[in-house]
């Protein structure tokens, strides 16, 4: 440790004992470490061990393992300036806690609405017309309400004509003291259904609203759809800012200057429990949206509303869901967000009920009041990796716009969006099919014994455009036809795992196989050859016993009726075997499970 100055201030550099680390250290020890482990070959190069720790993105963005001052991204500003990447205000003061109300029973979304005012809420999310409360109810479900503290913001879809006449005359507040969003959104509209959008009739509408209620935005550009069908990070950035521009186009055109038509906007975004990519997508859409109206002459911050992800929900041990929203509300009110909506556990179940309601304001009461998230600025800035992840992010999402546009626009292109979401959505069917994108208590340690959440159905979701897309459906559907075949014969489907040796030497292969057989809702008894009474068998153990009695035991399992031998462990190396086919880390757990009901069905 360095001794002090006494002529002048104090210096105590920290770790100043230690020598001097350097990348090619790092390089050095990470090397000998995949070496070791037999990862890295002995002729492979020094800069191996970084390109086999880097990982992918779906936008085609390498995420590597270090990151140092050598890969910094262009400068973020300052907080509540222009480019706005670090948060369109100079101070921290948190974000707006915003909770979505969709039963189609005015009197119950009235008590709801009330309720998470009156504890912690600070805005309503309201879905009015089809899926959601009737227009003719709009008044009932905010009665008590005050509008002129807690905006409302509406869902109203096709209908927001309708909807908004009707908010117009609830609102009991002075025109310039009423907040919110109207919800007008006729390319999200699109984007849901299909149907051609009503440019002209949203466009009369805003520019009504901005003469009439300043303080009140109009146009909701909502990201969502783009992120419910399986898009990536990118692909959503980039079609909401081609909705941003054509709304710019269509309010300017109309009379309004950009400035006045930018207010009017609100932007909605997806927030995922990847929570850097989370943080990079609201920063970077910050700075992608600033462009814009940069070049159109009055450079605007972009106000965010960021909703935690409902294609990352289960309905298979939806608990977990509680730990996966808690993340991404991390992740938006780190990222910047101007308000969050945590969506409930079991959102994909059905309706939530008071404690899921409580559950997901909680998440952020915790986020706001107790860890005093919202107090600090920015703070992921300065990460040389969140600050070159947001850069990679926003030429991604800022390229992908561009080709919307030479394109036509997202309405003209439609095509082109819809055929580039679902190529992302195959790629990304594959890596959960393979469980390299692993879902905890779905694809990943299942519980066949959990007790199933039941709540009151959704009301029906618009179709006809974008599909809506959950990861875990999937697996979730295999569980669904193993319920089916429990209920009528009274007992699941089941693999039966022949173990060879004891607990110790079969453990691993083992809970691997149960692991992978139960995400299908398939039972896995275990025991030797001779318990096995029939049906379709794995064999599990280590590699020394694979060598001496593997084909013995595949042999045996047959010569006892089984009709279908699995094995754990690797095709190539145990072909011999006479096994009919492998479960492996990496093999496609979807096919291999559709195979074992085949199996299963034929020997009924």
């Amino acid at each position: 440790m360095t001794t002090p100055s006494t002529t002048g201030p104090a210096e105590l550099p920290l770790a100043a004992e230690f020598p001097q680390a350097d990348r090619a250290q790092w390089r050095r020890s990470v090397e000998s470490v995949l070496r070791k482990s037999g990862v890295l070959g002995e002729g492979q190069q020094h800069d191996s061990a970084e390109d086999l720790l880097a990982t992918t993105t779906y936008d085609g963005i390498t995420i590597s393992p270090l990151y140092t001052a050598s890969d910094g991204a262009p400068s973020s500003g300052f907080p509540g300036l222009a480019p706005y990447v670090r948060g369109s205000r100079p101070a921290g003061q948190g974000w707006d806690v915003r909770q979505r109300h969709a039963d189609p029973d005015a009197a119950v979304t009235n008590r709801e609405v009330l309720a998470d005012l009156e504890n912690g809420a600070g805005s309503v999310w309201l879905v009015v017309g089809d899926g959601g409360v009737p227009i003719s109810g709009l008044g009932d479900a905010l009665n008590g309400v005050y509008l002129d503290l807690a905006a409302v913001v509406l869902d109203a879809g096709p209908e927001f004509a309708a909807a908004a006449e009707a908010y117009f005359e609830v609102l009991d507040v002075p025109s310039s003291a009423a907040i919110g969003n109207l919800g007008i959104d006729p390319l999200g509209v699109h984007a849901r259904t299909g149907v051609a959008p009503d440019l002209d009739a949203a466009v009369a509408l805003a520019v009504r609203t901005s003469q009439a209620y300043p303080k009140l935005r109009a146009i909701v550009v909502d990201a969502l759809p783009y992120h419910d069908a399986g898009g990536s990070d990118a692909e959503e950035l980039g079609c909401s800012i081609a909705a941003g521009v054509t709304y710019l186009r269509a309010l300017t055109a109309a009379g309004l200057d950009v400035a006045a038509a930018a207010q009017l906007l609100e932007f909605r975004y997806a927030a995922t429990a990847d929570q850097f990519m989370t943080i990079a997508k609201l920063r970077a859409a910050r700075r992608l949206w600033t462009r814009v109206t940069e070049v159109s002459g009055a450079a605007s911050a972009q106000l965010q509303h960021a909703v935690t992800s409902s294609a990352m929900l289960t309905q298979r041990d939806p608990w977990v869901n509680m730990l996966r929203t808690t993340l991404a509300c991390f992740a938006a009110g780190t990222g910047g967000a101007d308000a969050v909506t945590v969506q409930t556990f079991d959102a994909a179940i059905g309706l939530p009920d008071p404690f899921s309601r409580r559950i997901a304001r909680n998440t952020q009461a915790l986020l706001l009041e107790e860890s005093h998230l919202g107090q600090v600025i920015d703070p992921a800035g300065g990460s040389w990796y969140v600050e070159r992840l947001t850069d990679d992010l926003a030429r991604a999402g800022w390229a992908w716009f561009q080709e919307i546009e030479r394109a036509g626009g997202l309405v003209s292109g439609a095509s082109l969006v819809q055929e580039r979401l679902a190529a992302t959505w195959a790629r990304r069917g594959e890596n959960i099919a393979h469980r390299k994108d692993a879902l905890t208590g779905v694809s990943e340690f299942p519980n066949l014994a959990e007790k199933p959440v039941r709540r009151k159905p959704l009301p029906a979701v618009p179709t006809g455009g974008l599909p809506r897309v959950r990861y875990a459906q999937a697996f979730e559907e295999l569980r669904d036809r193993s319920d089916a075949v429990l209920a009528e014969t009274g007992a699941r489907p089941k693999v039966f795992l022949a173990t060879l040796g004891p607990v110790a030497v079969h453990t691993g292969r083992s809970s691997f196989a149960a692991n992978l057989f139960n995400a299908g809702g398939i039972e896995t008894p275990a025991g030797s050859v001779a318990e096995f009474d029939g049906g379709v068998a794995c064999v599990c153990s280590s590699d020394k016993l694979y060598a001496e009695e593997a084909a013995e035991t595949v042999a045996a399992l047959k010569a006892a009726g089984a009709t279908h031998v699995f094995l754990a462990g690797s095709p190539t190396k145990w072909a011999e075997t006479g096994a009919d086919a492998f479960v492996f880390a990496g093999c496609d757990a979807l096919s291999v499970l559709h195979s074992t009901y085949r199996q299963l069905e034929a020997n009924r």
